[in-house]
């Protein structure tokens, strides 16, 4: 069972890096989501710590959510997280990055209309804490 499943977690969109990350998920039951994050934390951790061979090192320190509570907030905050990789200067083109939701977004997402408005929308305005040097991801 995933991890969504597991925690009755919906998962919109994500972009992971070195040092943060931002996902947007949806649940019926808010009071899971400190929950899903702790165990999102220890497998994504577990995960990175055996890829660079660095055992017990803590990688995530933290977290902040935001309850976006109309559509206007959500698909800007969706589009903000797509375009990611792209403002931290990784790629050209948040498709080309292998930990963004972009492509799977792009071109899987099944109500395209959300995927059409999303795409347009603007996330200038957006005002969250990212500012994060990430590290060129290892292939």
């Amino acid at each position: 069972m995933g991890l969504t499943s597991r925690y009755g977690v919906s998962l919109h969109a994500y972009a992971v890096f070195s040092n943060h990350y931002h996902l947007i998920v949806e649940t019926q039951e808010p009071s899971v989501l400190p929950r899903f994050v702790q165990h999102f934390h220890g497998e994504t951790g577990r995960y990175a710590n055996q890829r660079d061979h660095t055992p017990g090192r803590k990688v995530w320190y933290q977290y902040w959510d935001t309850y976006l509570d109309d559509t206007t907030s959500l698909y800007s905050r969706w589009k903000y997280v797509l375009d990611n990789p792209v403002r931290h200067g990784l790629v050209k083109d948040p498709e080309q990055y292998r930990w963004c939701s972009a492509r799977a977004f792009i071109h899987l997402g099944s109500d395209r209309a959300v995927v059409s408005t999303v795409l347009q929308f603007k996330a200038d305005a957006v005002s969250v804490v990212d500012d994060y040097e990430p590290l060129a991801p290892v292939e």
